[in-house]
């Protein structure tokens, strides 16, 4: 199972006047460990105070790059953005978990397909990475991008956007979508939201011709999107979606409806395999989720985000059932296949069997 290594930070770059630029330092004995894929992202965690912090940051860097990169934007009431902008330098170390995620599809030389992104604020880190990556893997396909922002000083990696356009003149094709600040095309001001979307695909780019769609933003702009995507013709399964966490409303568990007769919650074994090794707690029904319960009988299992949005407690149900209150971040086909979130995931039989192991 992933476990957390130190990284030294070898660069530290202000992207704008609230996001930076991270770049680590990988060790030759952990190269494969720190290989990636594409739009995946990384857990950093950091002792701030007395609290064990832990955050998802997407990777914005190419395969191709050599180099491990993720920014991160200051949020407001943000904990572990407004640290790691305050403190983080070049030198310093921080314990890193290697790559996960599956915010990308298969890519092939021979390949000769269009894709096409929506990204908002921040959500353009796992889209430059999947961008670079694509276009320099596949010399036939082309990428279209609409990228919203508040303003020009607000965007994210701008020059090096810039730069890739003109590296892959045709092939890229970037819009920016203002939302504080006017442009002379009235449809490029405003936030992205479904019915601008729609007016993209009647009017820039056709739905027929896009074989893929990657949208990363707030949760508000990802549903309206994948409606006008899918309204316009687009296959769910053609539309791949990454949220923010900080975008998704805390999440109160309502228990399940219990008869009169239930005086007392009921128990469930758990076991949880690790490592290729097993540990067995016990646990009330509908109290805490297996995360939860886990980490408070003394499980070091991994975690991140805690909203059902990164996948980092993704796992796999080998024996009983339990019910998820809330998926960001799993596909339909993960969840047929028995793959759960820990964080979401509340018991409901009197065993159950969950192996990480097999969610890497």
């Amino acid at each position: 199972m992933s476990k957390f290594h130190p990284l030294t930070i070898a660069n530290v770059r202000n992207e704008t006047r609230d996001t930076i630029a991270v770049t680590f330092a990988v060790p030759d004995a952990l190269r494969d460990s720190f290989a990636f894929q594409q739009g995946q992202h990384l857990t950093l965690r950091a002792q701030i105070g007395d609290e064990d912090v832990r955050r998802s940051y997407s990777i914005c860097s190419a395969v191709q790059d050599g180099a491990l990169r993720v920014a991160i934007k200051r949020t407001q009431g943000g904990l572990f953005s407004s640290w790691a902008n305050d403190n983080l330098q070049a030198g310093h170390t921080i314990d890193v978990m290697p790559p996960m995620g599956h915010f990308n599809v298969p890519l092939d030389a021979a390949n000769k397909k269009h894709y096409l992104a929506f990204a908002a604020g921040s959500g353009i880190t796992p889209i430059l990475s999947i961008i670079k990556t694509t276009l320099a893997t596949e010399p036939e396909s082309q990428f279209t991008l609409f990228y919203g922002n508040r303003a020009s000083s607000s965007v994210i990696f701008r020059d090096e956007l810039s730069d890739l356009k003109d590296t892959y003149m045709g092939r890229l094709k970037l819009a920016y979508v203002m939302s504080r600040e006017q442009q002379d095309i009235e449809l490029f001001n405003g936030r992205i939201t479904k019915d601008k979307a729609a007016q993209f695909l009647q009017y820039w780019v056709r739905a027929d011709d896009i074989d893929v769609a990657f949208i990363c933003g707030p949760e508000d702009m990802m549903h309206g999107v994948s409606e006008a995507l899918q309204e316009a013709g687009l296959a769910k399964s053609q539309i791949k979606v990454e949220l923010f966490a900080a975008s998704i409303p805390k999440h109160a568990h309502q228990p399940r409806a219990a008869s009169a007769a239930a005086a007392t919650h009921q128990q469930t074994e758990v076991t949880v395999i690790m490592d290729g090794n097993a540990a067995i707690f016990t646990m009330e029904q509908d109290k805490e989720s297996l995360l939860d319960a886990g980490l408070r009988a003394g499980l070091d299992m991994r975690y991140s985000c805690k909203g059902g949005v990164c996948s980092t407690c993704r796992c796999k149900v080998i024996e009983g059932k339990v019910d998820m209150d809330v998926n960001y971040a799993l596909e339909d086909y993960e969840i047929a296949r028995g793959y759960v979130l820990s964080c979401q995931s509340f018991p409901t039989t009197a065993r159950v069997v969950i192996d990480f192991d097999q969610a890497e």
